[in-house]
């Protein structure tokens, strides 16, 4: 018995062990007609991991097993990157890098007088509107592209080189290749993905320490600590309680083709050969109706109290990805911190909630491609797999932090 012991031991030690070791990523950066590019700087996206390639070329990586984007930079050519997955052993993986011909011609942009009233709503869409935000600045506004659709009233943005983005409020220096970012006027829906990089901003010993609180906060309650506590089957005692949110057609609403009809009809009998409004008894108020009737939501929301277990949400796939699959809408409540009062201001992101519900961080998760899959560091695979509402839609890159950070141990 004793011995079985000592072998099982061996076998925990041995696993955790295994957990917690790091192979390397190595490889050469080149260019088409196979020059290696000195100087190349090699990132791990969402992460602080990264190196430069030295004078021949080469890079090396430490990294422990998981999924990671790597993106590859180098001036005068198009950045670069490429999905990998670290297993059991140390890999090679060479990158080939394009010259980018924008970059190396001189480009005459024609002035826009708009430009800087779309630079500011993308700062807000972007970077956010919470306390965090007023303390980030991005550096480097000019490697911007935008373009704004009149017709389908979208906002598109996007850069060819890093946007920097100073954050004095968590002590963070971003580094961020945006692929893409889109703001539609008509839906009100946000969305953008690309590839940051954080470094640490300097400062004193007072600065550490406030950076460091501020961080855990930022951290706590956020889609990454949410999704990386239900990796490890522990979103209950981190503080998140999760039900769901049935979405149906509000019967009592007539269809849209009757409300039509009868907007149609009392706003003809309110005109008379003229054009001109008359007034007749009972029409305005008819009219009124209607029209309000037409503003009615289609649907009515009802929310279900009982949690949602997530033993039966969250389905292992492989060694690394978890995902989940559900019908109707996430609702998201964190108990261990109430709204900011900054939030109660933003109009249209509040969620409604219970009489008896206090003022907890409550956020909607609404599953547009299923299913979602994560990882254990909290980091979601398909940006476009959901759309949030609520706080975690206020909350934006003036709240990030790295995948690799790593909270300090509370006290029980």
């Amino acid at each position: 018995m004793k011995q079985l012991l000592s072998f099982c031991i061996f076998l925990c030690i041995y696993s955790f062990s295994f957990s917690q070791q790091s192979f390397t990523l190595s490889g050469v950066v080149k260019d088409k007609l196979g020059e290696t590019l000195p100087g190349a700087g090699i990132y791990v996206s969402g992460y602080k991991i990264a190196t430069v390639a030295d004078n021949n070329g080469k890079y090396f990586l430490n990294l422990k097993p998981g999924n990671y984007d790597i993106l590859v930079q180098l001036i005068g050519y198009k950045a670069f990157n490429k999905n990998i997955i670290i297993g059991d052993k140390s890999l090679t993986v060479n990158f080939i890098l394009e010259q980018d011909a924008v970059q190396l011609n001189e480009i005459t942009i024609k002035p826009d007088p708009n430009r800087e009233g779309y630079i500011r709503m993308f700062t807000d869409f972007f970077i956010g509107t919470t306390p965090n935000a007023a303390q980030c600045k991005i550096i480097n506004p000019n490697v911007l592209i935008i373009d704004y659709s009149n017709d389908d009233s979208k906002l598109t943005v996007k850069t060819n080189q890093f946007l920097i983005i100073e954050n004095k409020a968590l002590g963070y220096r971003i580094k961020y290749q945006l692929n893409n970012f889109e703001y539609d006027n008509k839906s009100k829906i946000i969305y953008y993905e690309g590839y940051p990089y954080f470094e640490d901003l300097k400062g004193s010993n007072t600065k550490m320490k406030r950076w460091a609180a501020k961080r855990l906060v930022a951290y706590n309650g956020s889609t990454q600590h949410f999704f990386e506590s239900l990796y490890a089957g522990k979103s209950k005692q981190a503080g998140f309680t999760i039900h769901k949110l049935i979405k149906q057609p509000d019967k009592t609403r007539p269809s849209d083709s009757l409300i039509n009809a009868k907007i149609k009809h009392f706003r003809s009998l309110a005109q008379n050969s003229s054009g001109n409004l008359v007034f007749f008894i009972g029409g305005s108020d008819s009219l009124n109706y209607w029209s309000k009737q037409k503003n009615k939501p289609k649907e009515i929301s009802i929310l279900n109290r009982q949690e949602v277990l997530t033993d039966t949400l969250v389905k292992k796939y492989n060694e690394s990805i978890k995902g989940i699959n559900f019908t109707d809408v996430l609702y998201v409540v964190y108990t261990k911190e109430k709204e900011d009062p900054s939030y109660a201001n933003q109009i249209g992101l509040s969620i409604s909630r219970p009489l008896d519900m206090p003022d907890y961080q409550v956020s909607l998760i609404n599953l547009l491609v299923a299913p979602v899959y994560f990882y254990q560091n909290g980091g979601t695979y398909n940006p476009r797999s959901m759309l949030y509402q609520g706080y975690w839609s206020w909350e934006k890159m003036a709240e990030s932090v790295p995948l690799d950070y790593v909270p300090p141990l509370q006290k029980e």
